[in-house]
């Protein structure tokens, strides 16, 4: 299927009316997909036919001192995803550190068992040494 004719000036004057905040067919945003819709042409209209008329888009877009709609959500999920990547790392730290408490905590059962299988042993030589507590007398 061929491109319409008159596509690249459907497309710049769809750039011209979401630039101006004029839109007719779309939410005005400043993305590619929202020029598509303005222009009511394909999106691969402008990221394979026109891309000239794609940058040029952006261009005005930033010399405007704006940001394009799709540059803003990708900042926006870098964010979240930094956050959640200093979360998992504070949340790694402490299953570490509880980590290393459980092993001590396993190491020292698995000795005190030893010992008690070695007090009830009755051919055992290890014996054990009754306490006195003073404040008991």
């Amino acid at each position: 299927m061929s491109p319409a004719l008159d596509e690249r000036d459907r497309i710049q004057t769809a750039m011209d009316r979401i630039l101006g905040g004029r839109p007719k067919h779309s939410n005005g945003a400043l993305t590619i997909v929202a020029l598509a819709t303005e222009a009511q042409v394909p999106r691969n209209a402008l990221t394979q036919r026109h891309p000239d008329l794609k940058n040029a888009f952006y261009e005005q877009v930033r010399a405007r001192g704006q940001t394009p709609d799709s540059e803003k959500r990708l900042r926006q999920q870098v964010r979240k995803l930094k956050e959640l990547r200093a979360a998992d790392a504070a949340e790694i730290a402490q299953l570490k550190a509880d980590d290393e408490a459980l092993v001590g905590a396993l190491h020292q059962t698995t000795v005190e068992n030893g010992l008690r299988h070695q007090v009830a042993d009755p051919a055992s030589v290890v014996r054990t040494i009754p306490t006195q507590a003073p404040f008991l007398k």
